[in-house]
């Protein structure tokens, strides 16, 4: 199997890019049959027969990271230069042990698994990434919430000489985005450090990042530096910018068209400019997993 139980785990465990290639069709079929495991069988990728890796090439030269620019291709060309190594995130608000804490001191505690995920962008098209990384849940617990905390938020790296996006007035930079705490706790959420068992390209978030598989994929914020727990719903920078176009939820939700276009299909990137779309699923997929986080709102009016 390619993917395991969490305490089976370690960093020695991932998977490297020419077996998950070599294995695509073994993977297909254990997700047919069983599903991907994850924590408990609760936190597992839904059994889909498309459920097989994009390319190392396709994931990590078609993404959006408008801090090297707007173009799909932009990050690749010009995150090479982004210094990633040491990296530390501050850790603060209303949590026990506040702190800026190194990576490798954080990764020394947590227990590092395999997730094959659906990543839904919300321009509507689609790939399907293997991660590895660890539950956001774990981190919280390391670093102790208090009562009263009801968000978390996030912020990416700010390095202008770094990053060219950065000098143009696209977004207010830095790039910050945020959940509702038990999003943030639930098995599914994790904090990524790398794709087919190598690190991450710094093109899509090196050298740690967020990962929301049922929400639309601006909102898996990437580079994180900072992660801050409160009790106000905080700052998310899409939905600032446009908040008719960008909700703070941002689920995906075929039922609720962006402004723009239809949300209701979607263009699986690898399949040909001009393929056939698919239809998107209701949480990307995970409608078993987090519709109950939803029980009672309006998803519609809450978007």
């Amino acid at each position: 199997m390619a993917f395991r139980w969490k305490n089976d785990l370690t960093r020695a465990d991932t998977t490297p890019e020419w077996a998950f290639l070599n294995r695509r069709q073994v993977i297909a079929a254990a997700a047919a049959g069983a599903g991907l495991a994850a924590l408990g069988g609760t936190a597992r990728a839904t059994a889909d027969p498309d459920l097989t890796p994009n390319s190392w090439e396709e994931i990590t030269g078609y993404c959006n990271y408008y801090e090297f620019g707007t173009g799909k291709e932009d990050p690749a060309a010009n995150a090479g230069v982004m210094t990633t190594a040491p990296w530390q995130i501050r850790i603060d608000g209303m949590v026990e042990r506040p702190g800026t804490y190194d990576l490798s001191e954080i990764l020394a505690e947590m227990t590092l698994e395999e997730r094959l995920y659906r990543l839904r962008c919300v321009e509507a098209w689609s790939m399907v990434v293997p991660w590895s990384g660890f539950e956001l849940a774990d981190l919280l617990d390391m670093v102790g919430v208090q009562d009263g905390a009801r968000f978390v938020a996030f912020e990416t790296l700010y390095r202008p000489e770094e990053m060219p996006g950065t000098r143009y007035l696209v977004l207010d930079w830095p790039y910050r985005e945020g959940l509702r705490l038990d999003e943030a706790r639930h098995p599914l959420t994790i904090m990524a450090t790398g794709l087919y068992g190598k690190p991450l390209p710094n093109q899509n978030g090196a050298p740690i990042r967020l990962v929301v598989p049922w929400k639309y994929g601006f909102k898996s914020i990437k580079s994180v530096v900072r992660i801050t727990l409160t009790d106000e719903e905080p700052y998310a920078t899409w939905n600032q910018t446009n908040a008719r176009e960008y909700g703070f939820y941002s689920n995906v939700n075929p039922e609720v068209d962006h402004p723009r276009w239809s949300q209701a299909s979607e263009r699986r990137i690898g399949s040909g400019l001009f393929s056939r779309r698919q239809p998107t699923l209701m949480f990307n997929g995970y409608a078993d997993e987090v519709a109950p986080l939803y029980a009672g709102m309006d998803l519609a009016k809450h978007f």
